[in-house]
């Protein structure tokens, strides 16, 4: 019984339980998808300020050079990672040829088409990581440029601290960090009933059968997964030298909530907290490096999209060349990097994706069918490989911790430690 006080059984008995549900009832169960939906909105309303106040705060906390080391260290790692998991989607579509012998059904739509043809080329894609208005791209969650804001930011909140010696106004961006936690802390009390209706909705529209009509899709992404995860867990054992089966361990409440939710986003605050009390990595590399993760370190998207590119050239018969396919990957690392990181861009990214390399779109209704199937893997991935870069980097720096790591020291997250306290009395008013 004590276990089913844990967040994540609770999120994960709900997420079976409205799968069944789901089966059961058929396609009444859309009338109850709004509560999934407005279980999303919280989360997706919070996390703007918590990714501004954590960058600018990790930012201007550190030191000139520590700035600079740790963030060539995460972006090299994360644009390995990446480079890696377009190889590796290359080869494996490649070999299986998942698009081959397909059969498509259902209706695409047009709307999707018309967003897609409005994207622009990769010059627009780069300078779109820079907003002329930052208020406006808090306002449609264009989490890249925020985090470009933030860093700039965080840079001159840096400076100007060392020249005036008034740290006034990163102790008002601390407290703005530890409010939103506990705001998102209290969301996630009611995880287990969002989950519920998410998946009620799903199974209830698609059951099993868009399943197995993908399975080859499907496939081949999950044993990119397998084989992306096994590979970076490799690395970093053999870089930090820590017990994989006690890091394995670490790492299944931040797992269990990605693959239900299929949300970086909403897998953020307990990806957070992972990495500082279960990993030991500091709060200052742990704060900057899994901030940046959620944009820039989507390596199981980066692995999706790739699948994606040659699935459709398959399914119509296209012969995509070696530039086609490289600029094909290139796209797939940019759009990491500039697609938000919650539920629903899927669709809008697969149409772009289509229409930049003249590919058809008829095969795109059938991979939004199983999106929600290939979110899990993607997220999965996602928010693992972020904490993997984090050690890593936190390791280079000397400030991974192995009494935290191995159980023989505790600590608590600088942002959660009023959490926790108020939570407390929460629990006593209910």
């Amino acid at each position: 019984m004590k276990a089913l006080k844990n967040p994540g059984v609770q999120i994960g008995i709900g997420a079976v339980l409205g799968i069944l549900f789901g089966l059961v009832v058929g396609d009444w169960a859309g009338n109850i998808k709004f509560v999934g939906d407005l279980f999303i909105r919280l989360i997706q309303m919070s996390i703007v300020p918590l990714v501004m106040s954590s960058v600018i705060v990790a930012t201007a906390s550190m030191s000139g050079a520590g700035t600079g080391k740790i963030a060539a260290r995460t972006f090299s790692w994360m644009i390995g990672f990446s480079v890696v998991a377009a190889v590796l989607a290359w080869g494996l579509a490649t070999l299986l040829q998942p698009g081959t012998g397909m059969v498509f059904s259902g209706e695409l739509d047009p709307s999707l088409q018309e967003s897609a043809g409005q994207a622009g080329g990769w010059q627009e894609t780069i300078l779109g990581f820079v907003s002329t208005n930052v208020v406006g791209a808090m306002a449609s969650a264009a989490m890249v440029p925020i985090i470009v804001f933030s860093l700039l930011f965080g840079v001159a909140l840096r400076v100007h601290r060392s020249q005036s010696g008034s740290a006034v106004v990163l102790d008002f961006l601390e407290q703005i960090q530890s409010v939103v936690l506990i705001m998102i802390r209290m969301i996630m009390r009611v995880a287990p009933i969002g989950v519920f209706a998410l998946l009620a909705a799903l199974a209830g529209d698609v059951g099993f059968a868009v399943v197995t009509t993908a399975l080859g899709y499907l496939g081949t992404t999950l044993l990119g997964v397998v084989i992306l995860f096994a590979a970076f867990l490799a690395v970093v054992v053999a870089r930090t030298r820590v017990s994989p089966v006690r890091l394995l361990t670490a790492l299944i409440d931040q797992t269990v909530v990605a693959v239900t939710t299929t949300s970086s986003a909403v897998t953020f605050p307990t990806v957070l907290k992972t990495a500082v009390e279960k990993v030991g990595i500091s709060q200052r590399v742990a704060s900057f490096t899994l901030s940046l993760g959620l944009t820039m370190g989507s390596y199981g998207a980066v692995l999706n999209y790739t699948i994606v590119i040659l699935f459709l050239a398959q399914a119509g018969g296209v012969e995509l060349g070696p530039g086609q396919v490289v600029l094909g990957m290139g796209l797939a690392i940019l759009l990491n990097m500039g697609t938000i990181t919650v539920p629903g861009g899927f669709p809008v990214v697969a149409m772009f994706l289509a229409t930049t390399l003249g590919l058809p779109f008829e095969a795109v209704g059938l991979l939004i069918a199983v999106d929600w199937f290939t979110g899990i893997f993607r997220t999965f991935l996602n928010v693992n490989g972020d904490t993997f870069v984090a050690m890593l980097v936190a390791d280079a720096e000397g400030e991974l911790d192995r009494d935290v790591f191995e159980g023989r020291a505790q600590v608590v997250a600088q942002e959660l430690e009023v959490d926790e306290e108020r939570l407390v009395a929460a629990d006593r008013l209910d």
